[in-house]
């Protein structure tokens, strides 16, 4: 069942000032909370070094991989999606971006016998072999076909943004992406207009939620939410806003990143006149 690939549904959580009635940790099926967790830690202290943190990274995903029976079979089961609807003798190198893409992207490198090519956040690339042996810096892939790999799709901002430009400054494009996530808000449909086939192993659609419901997760006043913001995402998180005026107010006093977000809400007037 889709479910036992998420691993929490939180009450809110917030995407570039927006906020939405779930939050999905995609990354903590890399066998639980506490590893992907460490994982993201030992890559923001390795990060300062491009050329060698693609090599450090593969090796933590592949010791995780032979010792972990959740991350690995999750990894063989994106494996086998990919190798059902991608003729994989067409790709030319696998992608993945930072960081949580890196869970995934450089293992699946690795076992389907594909270079990998790291983007960072500045849009910076480093290219690897499938064994992560050897990474050097190359400015030109011409034409090269790239299937993209990433945790989570929803607005697909980290896409247009970021993973497209990268692989194009190279001369390659992306064919393909593929999700273990798909948030389904839309970001299928954009990158689908640029031209990629967009696969993911999950789709985060009402049955999902019902699933949820049927188990206890979330009750009826949470899945009637839920409804609303598939069918009125904007629309329903402002008339949140609007009946709990506390909630922006208390992000306010939150940690920083929740602040930031906030903030970016406010200043960006993203939901009109509250």
């Amino acid at each position: 069942m889709q479910l036992e690939y998420v691993k929490r549904i939180n009450l809110f959580g917030t995407h570039l000032g927006k906020i939405g009635p779930y939050f999905v940790n995609t990354h903590f099926i890399y066998g639980s909370e506490k590893y992907a967790t460490e994982l993201l830690s030992f890559i923001d202290d390795a990060l300062s070094d491009k050329l060698t943190l693609p090599k450090k990274v593969f090796e933590k995903v592949l010791e995780q991989y032979k010792t972990n029976e959740i991350y690995h079979n999750v990894i063989e089961t994106v494996k086998e999606y990919i190798e059902s609807n991608v003729d994989v003798s067409e790709i030319d190198y696998i992608s993945g971006g930072e960081r949580r893409d890196w869970f995934f992207s450089n293992i699946l490198a690795y076992l389907l016998d594909k270079p990998h090519i790291s983007i960072y956040k500045d849009l910076s690339t480093v290219v690897s072999n499938s064994n992560f042996e050897d990474t050097k810096t190359v400015s030109n892939l011409e034409n090269k076909k790239v299937l993209h790999i990433a945790d989570l799709i929803t607005v697909a901002s980290s896409y247009i943004r970021a993973w497209i430009p990268a692989i194009e400054n190279l001369g390659a494009k992306i064919y393909w992406s593929c999700s273990v996530v798909d948030r389904m808000q839309g970001g299928a449909q954009k990158i689908a207009e640029k031209g990629i086939k967009s696969l993911s192993l999950v789709q985060m659609d009402l049955s999902l939620f019902e699933k949820a419901l049927e188990l206890g997760v979330i009750n009826e006043n949470q899945l009637a939410m839920l409804k609303d913001f598939i069918t009125n995402p904007d629309g329903t998180m402002k008339e949140f806003l609007i009946n709990h005026p506390e909630f922006l107010q208390n992000a306010l006093n939150s940690d920083e990143k929740t602040k930031q977000r906030a903030e970016l809400l406010i200043s960006g007037n993203l939901y009109g006149t509250l």
